[in-house]
């Protein structure tokens, strides 16, 4: 009940001010201020007609509104306002401004939003989510895979299925892959990216390995190829909550429609390549998207056209491609191993962590962001690929290694050992390129002893393979413990292009 005769009396009767009237009855100022206009200009005054009641002062000051048929007044088309207000900025005031603007008789604002609430609250749970256009695209696998059969030995095998939902508009995307691997994963990404013709502000994946490496509440690490994609398009990655399915929720709802509507009417055809089933399911989801909604008016497809697309981001000029990142450490040679092949780093990365990043042409160096080095990739494993700038004037590495240094350590444990080393630091172009399978022998010594590895140097110079493979072989098997097998040794030539000889490691 409307504290209006208390309001009154204190203010016409007891002179208080409006803030002290209002703390005393326990409303709002500006309710006290509405109360008192609203009696000046019914032409009341205290005190008040014995005849005026509770009842009769309410429906003086707030007299009620002329009933107007619902046509004259006008319901809004609720659909229309959903639509509207995916776009961005825009909110339920300004939509309800507009309709008065259209229809002066229309209803309130109240009566706007409690309808609008009503007619939401009776549509799917998926379709009720509140999604900017443009904003999302969810995106996550089916559970259920599909087999194609290889024609030529019959192999069975399963093709998984990609699918992405952008939130606006619900617009759903689907294709095989041969697995959830990190290159099908990104790959579909992009193929997403270029069939919708744009790019969202995020992309809200699952949990999945392939897109996140370490999986957090608050501070999930994503995986970097997937965040350097990311990056390329300019798209912010917001992976879901761990066991928050509302986080993904129209991600969910896409699989189930692609199984029941893709899925299910491909289950008795048989496939033998995964082009033929991208084919197949390429015809279905241009049907899927095209069919009309139960609940809304249009589709897929329209939504789509009308919301999403043109607050799509543009394309970059240039498609990603596709590179994995991994962390490698300097070794004392400055070159990274990659893949078995070794890639040479400005020398002064000693001993310090970098980046690489892999394509399939070339192999990046970054360190603290940024990028020191970049080389054709190669795949001779056990070879160098090293840039002349990368390596010191003097050619010696973390200050003391050395050839020198090198042979000196080799002495220590045989002449087999010296030898043998003296025969890898002169296989390479540069003494540098050979430190790391140097350091590799010596240190056998460590455990197996001395005494074996000298034994194991002189086979491994007799048989004339001198990798460390060859003489960790040799180790590992015994070898060395054995009798020596009746063969000269070859001589190596006193002088020749390919030898230093002594006095170049003095």
């Amino acid at each position: 009940m409307r504290k209006i005769k208390e309001v009154l009396r204190l203010k016409w009767s007891k002179n208080l001010s409006n803030r002290r009237i209002a703390s005393s009855c326990g409303i709002a100022r500006p309710t006290v201020g509405e109360y008192l206009r609203r009696a000046e200009s019914a032409g009341l005054s205290w005190p008040l007609p014995a005849e005026l009641d509770d009842g009769r002062l309410e429906r003086l000051l707030f007299p009620a509104l002329p009933q107007l048929p619902a046509a004259d007044r006008s319901v809004p088309d609720w659909t229309h306002i959903q639509r509207e207000l995916k776009h961005k900025g825009v909110t339920l005031f300004l939509l309800w401004q507009e309709y008065r603007a259209a229809h002066p008789d229309g209803y309130q604002y109240s009566w706007f939003c409690e309808r609008y609430r009503a007619w939401r609250g009776k549509l799917d749970v998926v379709m009720r989510q509140d999604h900017r256009a443009g904003e999302k695209l969810f995106v996550d696998y089916a559970g259920q895979t599909v087999p194609v059969t290889d024609r030529a030995t019959g192999e069975i095998r399963e093709a998984q299925i990609f699918v992405a939902v952008l939130g606006a508009s619900n617009h759903t995307c689907a294709e095989a892959t041969w697995s959830q691997a990190l290159p099908d994963w990104i790959g579909s990404h992009v193929r997403t990216f270029g069939f919708l013709g744009g790019v969202p502000e995020l992309v809200v994946p699952d949990n999945l390995r392939s897109g996140v490496s370490k999986a957090h509440r608050y501070e999930p690490d994503v995986n970097p190829t997937y965040q350097d994609m990311a990056s390329h398009y300019g798209v912010a990655i917001l992976p879901a909550r761990v066991r928050k399915p509302r986080d993904k929720a129209k991600a969910e709802s896409g699989v189930l429609v692609v199984e029941r509507w893709i899925l299910a009417a491909l289950r008795h055809r048989q496939f033998f390549s995964l082009m033929e089933l991208n084919t197949a399911i390429a015809e279905l989801l241009e049907t899927l998207n095209a069919r009309p909604f139960r609940k809304l008016s249009g589709c897929r497809r329209d939504h789509f056209e009308q919301l999403d697309r043109p607050a799509l981001k543009p394309l970059p000029a240039q498609r990603y491609v596709y590179a994995e990142w991994k962390q490698a450490r300097v070794h004392i040679d400055y070159h990274v191993a990659i893949a078995g092949h070794y890639y040479s780093v400005p020398h002064t990365l000693i001993k310090k962590a970098v980046e690489v990043r892999i394509t399939r042409n070339t192999v990046e160096c970054f360190h603290r962001g940024s990028r020191v080095a970049s080389h054709r990739r190669s795949h001779a494993k056990g070879r160098h690929t090293t840039v002349s700038a990368h390596m010191p004037e003097s050619h010696r590495q973390a200050g003391e290694w050395s050839p020198r240094r090198l042979m000196q350590w080799a002495a220590k444990t045989g002449p087999a050992t010296e030898k043998l080393i003296r025969t890898v630091l002169d296989s390479r172009k540069h003494p540098q390129q050979a430190y790391r399978s140097c350091l590799g022998i010596l240190r056998l010594g460590k455990a197996y002893g001395d005494e074996r590895l000298e034994a194991a140097c002189r086979r491994a110079l007799i048989l004339g393979s001198c990798r460390y493979k060859s003489i960790e072989s040799i180790l590992k098997n015994r070898l060395d413990e054995q009798p020596l097998e009746e063969q000269q040794e070859l001589p190596l030539p006193e002088s020749h292009d390919n030898l230093r000889g002594p006095a170049y490691y003095h």
